[in-house]
């Protein structure tokens, strides 16, 4: 067994580790902690992933990266070119460890690792068989699915981001996963280079902030829109991309709320932070439609915490977990527009409460970040190679 140097120094000796996404690399979170990590132990990390028309460009950081073009950005095709382009990339290379973001980045990673007879770590970032965008497509998750049976049971390294979707990858493939949750860093004050006034956003009313790189179908991001019709002394701002991002743009003309809700796109981490911490609440709130969702801990929980932002979120087993220990923020009851607006006013209307909740968030924050959780990262490696 070889333990990590603990040096920064860059030599021939070094582990050479290869990290595998399909994201474009530029708001992935938890894959630049990870290389992150890694490369400050002394590992020779590249990280891959791919770049499409609308990627921002990567600013500089510690560890190598690596982004594919390719002919297909979505579909069945993208998927099998990515796994193709990256075999064929790593193939010549040199590598002693190999890690593979989500099952669309499996099959390639597997391969090699057989090939080349080094271990292989998966990070499952979710229940990916369970995502919705597969629930009405049938014949494409069985195809997933096959993978998972044919690939899962024989790893020997892997971890995901919470003990419930590591109990039912435990329940059907008997494979024993490590649980490295989605922590930010501990934030650390900077210059503020935003301001209400300066990003065009109102400085007298409540800010409610839906952040996140998938806001998608049955995330709750519909109901909110329409909660604002309720609200008068709040506004909404959307952080983000996803597949429901257009729908609500044109709700929020026919709804006449344009000074009421207030879209950004996608942005680097640290502009994203700033904007955070401008934020009167943070809403996470995923439906339980889906086994996904329903066992899902969204970064942006532990987003809004190191911002010391009071959370008002979905009744789900991880995230109530979170909320109830640390007693900071407010579970809702129902996803009907109505209802979300009267809670939202009583989120607000208790100002002790309040202060409460952003008392433990000083605690939480201290606690619930990635400066602590790195260490499982750290051991699980050493004990790979």
């Amino acid at each position: 067994m070889t333990y990590l140097p603990f040096t920064h120094s860059m030599t021939d000796s070094q582990k050479i580790v290869y990290v595998s996404v399909i994201s474009d690399l530029v708001t992935d979170q938890r894959v630049h902690r990870c290389s992150q990590t890694l490369s400050r132990k002394g590992l020779k990390v590249t990280l891959v992933g791919r770049v499409t028309k609308s990627s921002l460009p990567l600013t500089k950081r510690e560890y190598r990266t690596h982004r594919f073009k390719l002919l297909f950005e979505k579909g069945p095709l993208f998927y099998a070119a990515y796994n193709v382009r990256l075999f064929i990339f790593l193939l010549f290379r040199k590598v002693d460890l190999l890690i593979a973001n989500d099952l669309d980045t499996l099959a390639a990673n597997y391969m090699l690792s057989r090939i080349k007879r080094v271990p292989l770590v998966y990070d499952s970032h979710e229940y990916f068989t369970g995502v919705p965008e597969l629930q009405t497509r049938p014949n494409i998750r069985a195809v997933w699915k096959w993978m998972e049976r044919r690939i899962l049971p024989k790893l020997k390294y892997m971890y995901t981001v919470n003990e419930s979707i590591a109990s039912l990858y435990k329940n059907e493939y008997g494979i024993n996963s490590g649980v490295i949750r989605n922590l930010p860093y501990r934030h650390v004050m900077v210059p503020e280079n935003h301001s209400r006034k300066d990003l065009g956003l109102p400085i007298d009313k409540k800010m409610l902030l839906f952040q996140g790189a998938g806001i998608n179908i049955q995330r709750g991001a519909e109901e909110i829109l329409e909660t604002m019709q309720y609200l008068d002394d709040c506004f909404l701002v959307f952080v983000g991309g996803g597949d429901v991002i257009e729908t609500l743009k044109k709700k929020t003309i026919a709804l006449d709320l344009g000074r009421k809700v207030f879209f950004f796109p996608k942005m680097p981490m640290d502009e994203l932070r700033r904007i955070t911490g401008l934020a009167d609440l943070g809403l996470s709130l995923d439906k339980d439609t889906n086994i996904n969702y329903r066992y899902s801990l969204p970064n942006k929980i532990f987003d809004y915490i190191q911002a010391c932002v009071p959370v008002f979120a979905s009744d789900l087993p991880e995230i109530r977990k979170v909320i109830e220990h640390y007693n900071i923020g407010k579970l809702i009851s129902s996803h009907d527009p109505q209802v979300l607006a009267s809670e939202i006013k009583d989120f607000f209307n208790d100002s002790a409460r309040l202060a409460l909740w952003k008392e433990n968030l000083k605690f939480a924050a201290e606690e619930l970040c990635w400066e602590k959780e790195e260490k499982i990262l750290i051991d699980l490696i050493k004990d790979v190679i």
